[in-house]
């Protein structure tokens, strides 16, 4: 595996910082990335289709979240910007990520509700109301699925996960083995190129 692969503990690629700027439910952001981490150069297409198709918290919205892969950190800084009520946990294997996900996360003042970990680094037995992810597809098909496994089993009970993946990159197939696993899974939007999963547990 390269070293310079966005999903690489610690990227070997020179520093070089980057603003993203974007918006999402007429909110403005402005976020630092930096070469080593995904989609450096703007929110990626994917992402932006999971924050325009998913259904977004509110206000009202409490609870834990949980952002799977969260790069510089644009999921959770649009979750815990969108329900201040909640707390969102951000997790990657990528150092230089997690990193920029704090500073992103202190620079909008959400610093004390974006709680950013490393995998294995999670507390054991806290449950996920909602889990947000634009999962590393190019980890192959067999690491998608282990990365689903073990996180979608810690959703809450009444729990949510919103997914966004490429349709030509496992989509189709993620669906299937996820509802082959007894989760339910509905597509609730294709769009330029991408599928958006809403997961729940099954009866």
């Amino acid at each position: 595996m390269s070293p310079d692969h966005y999903f690489s503990a610690e990227p070997s690629a020179p520093e070089t910082r980057e603003r993203i700027e974007f918006s999402v439910g007429g909110r403005g952001y402005t976020l630092t990335a930096s070469r080593g981490v995904f989609s450096a150069g703007r929110l990626d297409p994917g992402t932006a289709v999971l924050l325009r198709k998913g259904d977004l918290p509110t206000p009202a919205t409490t609870g834990t979240f949980l952002d799977v892969g969260c790069g510089y950190g644009p999921i959770s800084c649009v979750l815990a910007s969108e329900a201040p009520a909640a707390t969102v946990f951000a997790i990657d294997v990528n150092s230089r990520a997690r990193a920029l996900t704090v500073e992103n996360a202190a620079a909008l003042g959400l610093a004390d509700r974006v709680e950013v970990y490393e995998p294995d680094e999670v507390p054991a037995g806290v449950e996920f109301d909602q889990i947000w992810s634009n999962p590393p597809t190019h980890i192959g098909k067999a690491g998608l699925q282990e990365l689903m496994d073990r996180w979608l089993a810690r959703l809450a009970p009444a729990g949510v996960a919103w997914l966004v993946i490429n349709r030509n990159l496992g989509g189709d197939s993620l669906h299937a083995y996820l509802t082959g696993n007894n989760w339910v899974v509905e597509r609730t939007a294709s769009q330029r190129g991408f599928r958006v999963l809403k997961v729940t547990r099954g009866g």
